[in-house]
């Protein structure tokens, strides 16, 4: 996920603003849909491992990562969900902007998680 909302944050929502008023309400649903296809399942899993593994070996940095994914989730459907359902109704660069601009919140939330799993990886591999 980590890989995914870097390449969301830099390339695709920002060139969001280039494909310009025509033709944006049909390119925007076919990006909600398709984007939906790719993304939902994947944080579906991703949420179910982070609280198994919470709950599997309890620890405050387990107990962090499912926190953090508390943030993803909220910035998803608090901030960026109600950005793209005004942008269902067409092109509009301000809140293009916005929705560039505030789904920093993900990126830095799921960034912190691939941290957080790098060390589980490295402690993992020392008690081994």
């Amino acid at each position: 996920m980590t890989g995914l909302i870097w390449f969301v944050q830099v390339v695709h929502y920002p060139l969001m603003g280039a494909v310009g008023a025509s033709g944006f309400a049909a390119y925007h649903a076919a990006h909600s849909r398709l984007t939906t296809l790719v993304v939902g399942p994947l944080m579906l899993v991703e949420a179910a491992s982070a609280i198994w593994i919470a709950l599997e070996r309890p620890s405050p940095p387990a107990w962090f990562g499912v926190a953090l994914l508390a943030v993803v989730w909220g910035a998803t459907f608090l901030v960026s969900v109600p950005r793209h359902n005004l942008l269902a109704a067409g092109f509009d660069a301000a809140v293009i902007d916005s929705l560039v601009a505030t789904n920093w919140i993900r990126t830095i939330a799921w960034t912190a998680r691939a941290g957080l799993a790098a060390w589980f990886l490295v402690s993992l591999t020392r008690a081994s």
